[in-house]
């Protein structure tokens, strides 16, 4: 399974050693790619959904009740302008780590199609081994039962007549 044109990529070179060694190679990440998985985890986890939630509560409690000063009035528009702030930044770098995970599944994915077809012709040569090996034999075995034969009619021929079986 040689390739004629050598491909010089480090998700290529990251697959053939793989291939070879059966073991992953993890391509370094960019800073970005970094960034973009640390508040992917972290925006994707209960912990953040449980304190954003208690902190628009407490956001709206304090803006409903009249204990202090008001800075976000009902209808909220300065919250508004923060969650609109805050999904505008998230959006994009939720789809970068998506993006990122999804070369690494395709990645994944080729490697699983190249140890499968390496596999599957292996097994193929093995299946021509046996076909070769068991016609070898059928070619021994028949001329072994010729030279048997053979004997055999040699053995009749020089017996007396009366004494054939």
């Amino acid at each position: 399974m040689s390739d004629t044109k050598p491909n010089h990529s480090a998700a290529e070179a990251a697959r053939r050693f793989t291939l070879r060694h059966g073991k992953p190679v993890i391509l370094p990440r960019t800073y970005g790619e970094y960034l973009a998985d640390r508040i992917a985890a972290i925006v994707g986890s209960w912990r953040f959904i449980i304190g954003q939630s208690l902190i628009l509560a407490l956001w709206i409690v304090l803006n409903v009740v009249a204990w202090v000063q008001h800075w976000d009035p009902y209808p909220f528009i300065l919250l508004n302008l923060v969650l609109s702030f805050q999904a505008a930044f998230t959006a994009p770098i939720l789809m970068m780590a998506q993006n990122r995970q999804s070369d690494i599944d395709r990645q994944k994915a080729q490697l699983d199609y190249d140890v499968n077809l390496r596999a599957e012709l292996d097994i193929e040569a093995l299946h021509q081994k046996i076909d070769l090996l068991r016609q070898e034999d059928i070619t021994r075995l028949v001329g072994l039962l010729e030279l048997l034969t053979r004997e055999r009619i040699e053995k009749d021929d020089g017996a007396p007549t009366g004494t054939r079986s």
